[in-house]
């Protein structure tokens, strides 16, 4: 045999079966031997031209090195940015313990049952979002390009607020920390606090001024933030390297990014339970408000939360789930990283609480010295008589319930000309019920009580750089996301791509570091993911419980795991899942219209936030972003429907990745109804014209369905089909 010819090579004890003619004579009555038969190619020019097709033709697909690394990847893209700053606003907000419940309520009914058909269509069909919804239905195949678009979208922002907290985290190795005290501003005559951090607070007037030198409104730009631009270099040059290798370089580095955040959690955990003041904070935020609980907006924020923690839609759950084994047991995974994402919530919200009890515990101690001595001066001109004032009152050292004690006996002697006084009760709950997400959670109100911590230097380290660490794993899945569906459709090569995407990546995420950034970052954020990727999933269901069908499908999922999932998955899928996503669609685009389009910006004179309409460029930014977010699906529904690109039976293939060369398998024989999962046999569909070919029988093997899109269809029949592109779009 000539060692240059296109072989398989394996162990063999049968006589080789010499045409092809004769192989398709006896295929009724050797059906079995026909399953465990090898296609043989000897064509050096066939040989070229499939390796023109693939880079990667002498590689295996990438596969994960464990179990573990694949689920703390998994972990890590679920759980980000909004599970430290996003579920504790909302369950402060929306009734404390009692929140819980309907996000528990929902998480059972659309985020598990959608992540387990995420995990599941990428894992069988073994490509990323782009080439699993052609697979399923070409006229469908935008969704994929819908969901790409949707992750380049968040990535240009979601990479800003990576550098954000990598300023933070450089300026944490000094002390005091740089935000602990209000600046000095020094002229000829004195030297005076500087009136906008007087007005506002040190972490607040850094925040703004310091880190962002934030311009006025949306339209004033303003100019580039050299050292946030810098920040933003160093954000997505970390993001390059990581993922330039693919799941190879990015699938070590879980290991840190994944597991460091909790390390961080646990120790604040421990540290701010010894803290004063925050088991009041623990205790307010697990207060329930049954009340509250039945409110409609409670239930589609919890729904929002638990759609977009999860990941749906951005096509990451599916690129990181296609480099597993076909018959790795998805439903555990999504069982699994579901519910440690929720007690990852959970833990942050303890976390979070402990620490603003402490800080509002500081503040309320703060509140009750100025105001005894307001009362101490009132006792003095004669305002308030001594009468009123308990005898073992101590206003030298005087606690936050003696206090209350006094302000109720003054409110009650004094009530008419109570307000003149301007004595303010003091309570640690008024201070816990100011709600606050985001940033202004993060680099305000965390990193003012972070400046009260002994060491404190050292945890704003350790708390940045568990920002830093939970926005990288984020950002992997994300790009994940982008990568891999145009590496498997298009077959470039992942290194070119990788750095490609973020260069164009960085130089449009410049709009973020001006001095405006800030505001775009906020425009981003509300326009360009919500409603698209509703729409995403939505259609995502419909393609695999309708177009291609549920019943098929769940077949399809016992063929893969080797066990029938539970028929609660069959009417999720079916019926209630479409229906609680149509629901929360169009309760979003109702919120969404009866709240005013804005932001807040910040005023230097006042030193407050002030809400602002967007111009109508920015109204027109806005809607562009929805707009070309789900833009692609409606284009390739035409193209597809009115043959613009030739959708001829068999004119897609799925790609196997096998050691020494890509195979193609034919999919697509019937049009649009096409087998996803599980596949014919050889006597079901038409025997291609396989040309000049050798099959030899193979008996030495274990017994395995060898059908194309089986359990174990993963190149064992091989077809040699040059005329097959690998996708018209």
């Amino acid at each position: 045999m000539p060692k240059n010819s296109k072989v398989v090579k394996r162990e063999l004890d049968d006589e080789v079966i010499e045409s092809v003619k004769d192989l398709l004579s006896n295929e009724d009555s050797s059906d079995d031997a026909f399953k465990k038969s090898e296609l043989m190619v000897d064509d050096q020019e066939e040989k070229d031209a499939d390796v023109e097709e693939g880079s990667d033709v002498e590689d295996e697909r990438p596969a994960w090195n464990s179990k573990l690394q694949y689920i703390l990847a998994q972990v890590g893209f679920s759980v980000g940015l909004g599970n430290v700053w996003r579920f504790p606003y909302l369950c402060q907000k929306n009734g404390g313990g009692a929140y819980l419940v309907p996000y528990l309520i929902l998480l059972l009914i659309i985020g598990i049952p959608l992540f387990f058909l995420e995990l599941a269509v990428g894992q069988r069909i073994r490509r990323g979002s782009i080439g699993v919804w052609n697979y399923i239905s070409p006229k469908l195949g935008g969704i994929g390009f819908a969901s790409c678009v949707v992750c380049f979208f968040v990535a240009l922002y979601y990479n800003v607020i990576i550098g954000w907290s990598l300023f933070y985290f450089s300026q944490s190795f000094q002390h005091p920390l740089p935000w602990d005290q209000c600046p000095l501003v020094k002229n000829t005559s004195h030297t005076f606090v500087e009136p906008e951090c007087e007005k506002s607070s040190a972490t607040t007037y850094y925040w703004y001024r310091e880190a962002l030198n934030i311009s006025s409104s949306l339209s004033e730009s303003g100019g580039l933030n050299w050292k946030m631009t810098i920040c933003l270099l160093a954000a997505w040059v970390m993001v390059c390297l990581a993922m330039i290798k693919g799941i190879q370089s990015s699938g070590k580095i879980m290991y840190f990014s994944s597991l460091f955040p909790y390390v961080v959690l646990l120790c604040f955990l421990i540290r701010g339970l010894l803290l004063n003041g925050s088991v009041d904070g623990i205790r307010h935020m697990f207060t329930p408000k049954l009340e509250i609980m039945l409110e409609p907006k409670v239930w589609r924020e919890a729904a929002t939360q638990v759609f977009f923690a999860l990941g749906l839609g951005f096509g990451g759950v599916i690129a990181f789930s296609s480099y597993n084994k076909r018959d790795n047991n998805c439903h555990f995974d999504a069982v699994l990283v579901s519910f440690i994402n929720f007690f990852t919530s959970v833990l942050a919200t303890l976390v979070v609480f402990a620490v603003l009890g402490f800080k509002a515990n500081i503040i309320n101690e703060k509140c009750v010295i100025q105001n005894s001595e307001k009362i101490l001066k009132l006792l003095k001109i004669g305002n308030l008589s001594q009468d009123m004032i308990p005898h073992h009152i101590n206003f030298s050292s005087i606690t936050a319930e003696d206090y209350n004690l006094v302000y109720d006996i003054i409110q009650k002697v004094k009530e008419e000309e109570f307000d003149s006084l301007g004595l303010k009760s003091c309570q640690i709950e008024d201070e816990l019920n100011k709600a606050v997400q985001g940033t202004g959670l993060a680099f305000i109100a965390f990193t003012e009580a972070m400046t009260h911590f002994p060491a404190s230097p050292f945890w704003s380290v350790m708390f940045f750089l568990m920002l830093v660490n939970l926005g990288l794993g984020s950002m992997f899945g994300t790009i994940e996301g982008i990568i891999t569906p145009i590496v498997d459709t298009f077959k470039v090569r992942k290194e070119i791509l990788t750095v490609i995407c973020c260069l164009v990546a960085f130089f449009i995420g410049l709009i973020f570091v001006q001095r405006s950034g800030n505001y775009f970052v906020t425009m981003f954020d509300d326009y360009s993911a919500t409603l698209p990727l509703l729409i995403v999933v939505i259609l995502e269901n419909i393609a695999v419980t309708r177009i291609y069908g549920i019943d098929k499908f769940m077949e399809d999922l016992k063929d893969m795991l080797g066990f029938s999932p539970s028929q609660y998955y069959y009417y999720m899928w079916k019926y209630v899942s479409p229906l609680v996503l149509l629901c929360l669609l169009v309760a979003s685009i109702v919120q969404m219209g009866l709240s005013p389009p804005g932001y807040n910006a910040w005023i230097e004179d006042t030193a407050m936030e002030e809400f602002h309409s967007y111009p109508t460029w920015g109204m027109i930014v806005c809607i562009s972003l929805m707009v070309l977010a789900i833009l692609p699906v409606p284009i390739v529904f035409m193209v597809r429907r009115c043959n613009l690109i030739d959708d001829s039976s068999g004119s897609l293939a799925s790609v196997s990745y096998k050691r020494g060369r890509i195979i193609k398998e034919p999919v697509n024989l019937e049009g649009d109804n096409t087998s996803l999962i599980h596949g014919k046999s050889p006597s079901e569909v038409p025997s291609p014209n396989f040309g000049k070919n050798i099959y030899r029988k193979q008996t030495g093997s274990p017994t395995l369905d060898t059908a194309p899109n089986g359990r174990y269809g993963i190149g064992y029949l091989m077809a040699d089909m040059p005329d097959m592109p690998e996708s018209d779009l």
